[in-house]
């Protein structure tokens, strides 16, 4: 047989458990303004993957290395990006059934507190790797931001695209070279 609860939910008793309930419901907004700065940065990135795209059918040589390897980044970026987003939504998932589960347990009188606990842990973890992918996603960004600027700033992202431009401007080097030797200053021979 069912136990039939003597007490009667009255609006004061409610109160308090609502309370309870409410309380993870800030973690909700943070998250929300969290998924919004990502899902701008994941907007931004594609519509720049759509310009550097077509800015490689244009180019030649050594601007065609840079276009690809500035592709690449923006690729890589936008897979983080949506791992982040996908972590932070499990994040604010977890949250909500957390708040189910905090009302219906101080509603009814269950004893759910290890599953709370996990819910918040499993919440915590979401949202700490959303932020980890992140800042993974910032340092990216900086590394693509370093493809545009002249060959004189050093970052691994463009060793390659320097050593053909070294490897160029050696060889120029070595042409400049036989060429005047080939071809002496007059004034200079005559002394």
């Amino acid at each position: 047989m069912v136990a039939v609860r003597e007490e009667v939910l009255s609006l004061e008793s409610l109160i308090p458990t609502l309370q309870l309930a409410i309380g993870p419901v800030i973690l909700i907004s943070g998250v929300g303004l969290l998924l919004l700065c990502m899902t701008n940065r994941i907007a931004r990135v594609i519509d720049r993957a759509r310009i550097v795209a077509a800015q490689c059918g244009l180019a030649g040589g050594d601007e065609l290395l840079n276009c690809h390897a500035k592709l690449g980044i923006l690729s890589r970026r936008a897979r983080i990006l949506r791992g982040s987003i996908a972590m932070a939504a499990t994040s604010v998932l977890l949250v909500a059934v957390m708040v189910i589960f905090l009302f219906c347990g101080a509603l009814l009188r269950f004893e759910i507190a290890g599953l709370i606990v996990a819910l918040f842990v499993g919440c915590m973890c979401s949202l700490i790797g959303s932020l980890a992918y992140f800042l993974w996603d910032v340092n990216l960004s900086l590394q693509a931001l370093w493809l545009d600027f002249p060959m004189g700033l050093t970052t691994p992202g463009i060793q390659r695209h320097r050593q053909l431009e070294n490897h160029t401007q050696l060889q120029s080097a070595s042409q400049i070279t036989s060429s005047t030797e080939q071809f002496p200053n007059p004034v200079v021979a005559g002394r």
